[in-house]
């Protein structure tokens, strides 16, 4: 049986080939440091973490699950050690602040380390992305007070953290939530309340768990208006971090959960619980947006890394597998049938499953090169730019990655047939984790409302056209390139029929408000098949020159053109469906009235 194992040379082509991040780091504050050289030692570091130390503990973990017993939950065995060493590497610190015992280094490299996390062990993964999201939040909204103690500690790896938002009545729709807020004469707070779905909220991990939780003061404004931030440490420390009095939030209970069952989703009760204010009052859902968009990038990287994992198993499973012949005669004379890879519809679902997940690497790693420029672009303009681009593709990525890389993880375990089905292939435990990254940090019909309706049409079109622009000018530059020239002339066409589209769609919003969201889920994956080819002509451009450079590693860049022209024949054609369900409008989908709904 296949284990994974890190993707490094692809990884470095999407970097270096395609998105010169060599270029990237050497132009931001603090990204000198990440030279090529040091970028390439991280890698093969963190690589051989998660290939000697996470991989062996991917099915033993789904198996044994966490356990809840009296409010204490025990991870699977070796989770703990495995912790120990993650956290003892120095890996929590990457990318932190150098005044807060971080390394510095850009934000992106620990999204890109997060991938290689993601695909070895889910389970485990999930642990450490709720520690990188508060380090973030503290980063942006904390006193010096509190990023001296709740941010060194996270990022030295000694704690660990979570988000808390959602509630048992409340969803997505924040604004309804309960959890109160109510001050204390020592400036602190009394937090109670119950948060439901929260990951990494009670373990054996580490000694502390901080976290950030969203509540209401008692005068504050009804609404997401009214919601605030704050601070709820596990166990309450002195100013130096020495640990104390255990605080008043336990877990009530763990769910079980239909996948990633070796990560603990906690009910969390908050009993009168010494909280501390993050941020200003009432603008806690502002500065949750922090730690939540850092989420849904991260949830775009797990889509990568489902499709990654299928991808690498399903292949070395088509190549070994012996069943019937190959339809154009034999290609295993001397054996009693052809490897499976031989045969036209496993090639098809195998070349789905590697252009998504290489596919949606560029596009993952777009976005954090994009979150590093907002955070340290030379000028406001450069910081704005990047931010805009932010705001509209981080939807995109989080929704588009994710179900692409469902739907790989379902095409990986079809290339197994039955055994596919078969517990001890890890088939159905990788369809089983990536089953959830389309439902939390935002479900797919959410991001794609926020795309649509906030962010496009929000902006007036002009978030859309700063990405479409920079599409044009690739295109422009590249016009004498005659092995893309067929790519950069579709993809011209795609770019006028998405403007094209918003307009429709907009006009036919003034008169129905439905008109948004019935075109909202097709809009986006429409902007996700325009944005992969984008990212897959890019490829294509960088692997042939590569080839026409004289490239030793020619079957290497060979695979790229040839992918990228399976994924213009094959998956880009999926647009027409969107743009007919789009223009089919919101009529049909609202004719029924609801109490008509029958079984």
């Amino acid at each position: 049986m296949t284990e994974y194992t890190a993707p490094l040379r692809d990884i470095r082509f999407a970097l270096n080939d395609v998105l010169d991040f060599g270029y990237h780091y050497a132009t931001i504050p603090g990204g000198e440091d990440a030279t090529p050289e040091v970028v390439d030692a991280i890698l093969e570091e963190f690589g051989k973490l998660c290939e000697n130390t996470l991989v062996p503990l991917y099915r033993s973990g789904d198996e044994e699950e966490c356990q809840w017993q009296d409010g204490e939950v025990t991870t699977p065995k070796g989770f703990k050690a495995a912790y120990q060493q993650y956290a003892q590497g120095g890996w929590p610190s990457l990318s932190s602040d150098i005044d807060y015992s971080g390394q510095g280094l850009p934000s992106s490299l620990s999204h890109i380390t997060g991938e290689l996390a993601a695909s070895a062990n889910m389970g485990f993964a999930l642990y450490t992305g709720g520690q990188s999201g508060a380090i973030e939040t503290l980063a942006a909204f904390g006193s010096p007070e509190q990023r001296d103690l709740y941010e060194r500690k996270l990022i030295e790896g000694e704690w660990n953290a979570t988000m808390c938002l959602t509630e048992p009545h409340c969803g997505t729709d924040l604004g309804l939530l309960r959890t109160k807020a109510e001050p204390q004469t020592d400036g602190s707070y009394a937090i109670t309340g119950t948060k439901i779905f929260i990951t990494g909220g009670e373990h054996d991990l580490t000694d502390n768990i901080v976290h950030i939780v969203l509540a209401r003061l008692p005068d504050a404004p009804q609404g997401t208006k009214g919601i605030s931030l704050f601070i709820v440490p596990k166990v309450m420390s002195d100013a130096e971090g020495n640990l104390g009095e255990r605080n008043s939030v336990y877990c009530g209970s763990i769910e079980h959960k239909m996948g990633i069952k070796a990560s603990a989703t906690c009910v969390m009760n908050f009993d009168g619980a010494t909280g501390y204010l993050l941020g200003d009052v009432n603008r806690g859902l502002m500065a949750m947006f922090t730690f939540m968009n850092a989420s849904r990038i991260a949830t775009a990287t797990q889509g990568v890394a489902h499709a990654e994992l299928g991808f690498q198993k399903s292949l070395a499973y088509a190549r070994e597998r012996l069943q019937m012949r190959a339809p154009n005669g034999p290609q295993n004379p001397q054996g009693p049938a052809d490897p499976i890879i031989v045969h036209p519809d496993v090639r098809r679902m195998l070349l789905t499953q590697k252009a998504f997940a290489e596919g949606n690497r560029m596009l993952v790693y777009f976005l954090s090169k994009q979150l590093d420029l907002s955070e340290r672009g030379q000028n406001k303009e450069t910081r704005q730019q990047a931010k805009n681009l932010l705001d509209l593709m981080t939807p995109i990525g989080k929704a588009f990655a994710s179900e692409t890389g469902f739907e790989s993880a379902n095409l990986g375990l079809q290339c197994f047939g039955g055994h596919g089905y078969i517990r001890e292939w890890g088939m159905e435990q990788n369809v089983r984790d990536a089953r959830i990254s389309m439902l939390y940090e935002g479900t797919t019909g959410v991001q794609a409302l926020d795309l649509l309706g906030r962010k496009v049409l929000g902006s007036g079109g002009v978030m859309l056209k700063t990405f479409t622009d920079q599409i044009q000018f690739f295109c422009q530059n590249e016009s004498s390139n005659e092995t893309i020239k067929p790519y950069i002339n579709k993809l011209n066409q795609l770019i006028e029929e998405w403007h094209r589209l918003t307009k429709t769609i907009g006009d036919k919003a003034l008169t129905d408000a439905n008109e948004i969201g019935a075109a909202s889920v097709s809009y986006l994956m429409f902007s996700g098949y325009i944005c992969l080819a984008y990212f897959w002509t890019q490829a294509a451009a960088a692997a042939s020159r590569k080839l026409d450079e004289g490239s030793e590693d020619k079957d290497f860049y060979q695979s790229k053109l040839t992918t990228a022209q399976f994924y213009f024949d094959h998956v880009l054609p999926r647009t027409r469906t969107c743009v007919e369900t789009i223009n089919a409008g919101a009529e049909s989908l609202m004719a029924l009235d609801a109490q008509h709904f029958q079984f």
